[in-house]
């Protein structure tokens, strides 16, 4: 072995070391939450969650038999799930409709359409917060389920359009135009061409969104009555009715916490991908 190679080796190696340190710093809170779950008020009282590595007898699931007894804490669960799941198809729906319509379609106004879309990035979600609660207000859906979600979708589409529209537009113009000359129709080749094709955009689209609406509160706080509310802000009005409650409130945030994790972990490889493809050329 000659000495570049040997250098490139030890380079890779402290790397890799240092990525293992960043990881097991990103994921200690997550491990230390975990374990704060499983410990009941009475160990949490007595020391912190890395004692269980000295007392590992403090594990119990009890603390979760509880949590699935607490109403309010379950329905948050359900509602958040009815929030993030409709939100995500309804944007990817409708951004790759219209970023393939931006991209390849020809149509009066086309461009400064979608320079409109563009600028609609930079305008804070705090801008229409008071204007669409009194539309809302006035349309029944303030405090709703459904209010929550249309608000997530239109804030949501700008850059979801923005992102397809970029990742569509590097299509070889020669892949449609053979389509086409086969005689397959504009939603044929948007079916079977296009779709498949951005399936990494699409996924990464899929997964922002979805992280996006999971982990909101300001909307939902806003938005959504007691019977609509999301975990985050259920979680959050626990603490403040009752600060003490760790075995209701730990393993609710782990929920929380976990379930974005994990479909992160899933799909972070189609995330990176398109995100990368869609936002340079």
């Amino acid at each position: 072995m000659n000495l570049s190679a040997l250098r490139r080796g030890f380079a890779n190696s402290a790397v890799q070391a240092v990525l293992v340190v960043v990881g097991l710093i990103w994921l200690t809170p997550l491990a230390g939450l975990l374990l704060s779950s499983l410990r009941s008020t009475q160990d949490t009282a007595k020391g912190g969650w890395w004692t269980t590595f000295a007392s590992p007898g403090q594990l119990s699931f009890d603390n979760y038999a509880a949590l699935l007894e607490n109403s309010g804490i379950t329905r948050a669960f359900w509602n958040t799930v009815l929030i993030s799941v409709p939100t995500t198809v309804l944007v990817v729906v409708i951004a790759a409709l219209a970023g393939y319509a931006f991209a390849w379609l020809d149509f009066p106004g086309r461009d400064a359409l979608f320079l409109l879309v563009v600028a609609l990035l930079v305008v804070p979600v705090q801008i229409g917060l008071l204007p669409v609660a009194k539309l809302f207000g006035q349309l029944g859906l303030f405090g709703t389920i459904p209010g929550v979600v249309l608000f997530h979708v239109s804030y949501g589409l700008p850059f979801a359009i923005f992102l397809l529209r970029n990742y569509f537009a590097e299509i070889p113009r020669e892949m449609l135009e053979a389509a086409r000359m086969d005689g397959g129709s504009e939603w044929r080749i948007f079916i079977r061409l296009v779709l498949p094709v951005g399936r990494p955009a699409l996924a990464s689209l899929a997964i922002f969104q979805f992280l996006w609406v999971w982990n909101d509160m300001l909307v939902a706080l806003l938005f959504a009555d007691s019977s609509a509310q999301p975990l985050t802000v259920e979680l959050q009005s626990q603490i403040r009715q009752f600060g003490s409650n760790i075995d209701v409130l730990a393993p609710g945030a782990f929920l929380s916490l976990i379930v974005p994790v994990v479909v992160f972990f899933a799909f972070q490889r189609h995330f990176v991908q398109g995100v990368m493809a869609g936002s340079v050329k």
